[in-house]
């Protein structure tokens, strides 16, 4: 993952690989069978440690949750480099597209757990679409270098927006009304 994320899918190799882990190529051979394989391997694991250290499973209040997450790409940007090597690199070789579109599915589930969570009603999955797409496009523009204050206040807008969504839900569902 590191390798990828410094040089590209184009330099990691099994040697490049295991002259980082410090053992021989062969065992990165006998233990992945190919490269493929251990490209998909590091990509599951890659999105499982996001989840784990963005929080967007325990999302909590708006200043919390954007927190959190550009603290921890800032942590390991490398998570997130490597997950966008692979992106664009299933554009442009289909045999990637399957891992690519398993990391998206992934961080749907999470996303729409974490809504479900806080009470945010999305049975067709379409809000927990837009937030992670919302939240992708935020952690590339923060691996991109884009001020890290303008991307909190727009992570904090989101969580809010959110929120709001639940709360109008709620009242509609009391039989309220909503004040435009």
């Amino acid at each position: 993952m590191a390798i990828v994320a410094e040089k590209g899918l184009r330099g990691m190799t099994f040697r490049a690989v295991a002259d980082r882990a410090g053992v021989n190529n062969s065992l990165i051979a006998h233990h992945f069978g190919n490269r493929e394989s251990l490209l998909a391997a590091a990509l599951d694991w890659s999105v499982e440690s996001s989840i784990d250290t963005t929080g967007l499973l325990d999302l909590a209040t708006s200043s919390t949750f954007a927190d959190g997450l550009l603290d921890s790409v800032a942590e390991r940007p490398e998570l997130q480099a490597f997950q966008y090597e692979m992106i664009l690199e299933s554009r442009r070789n289909p045999r990637y597209q399957p891992y690519v579109s398993r990391l998206y599915t992934r961080y749907h589930e999470v996303v729409a757990v974490s809504l479900k969570h806080h009470g945010i009603d999305d049975p067709s999955g379409a809000l927990a679409r837009s937030a992670f797409a919302t939240l992708d496009g935020i952690v590339l523009q923060f691996m991109a270098g884009v001020d890290a204050e303008l991307l909190r206040a727009a992570l904090q807008r989101l969580w809010e927006g959110l929120l709001g969504t639940r709360d109008a839900t709620a009242t509609e569902a009391a039989g309220g009304s909503i004040k435009e």
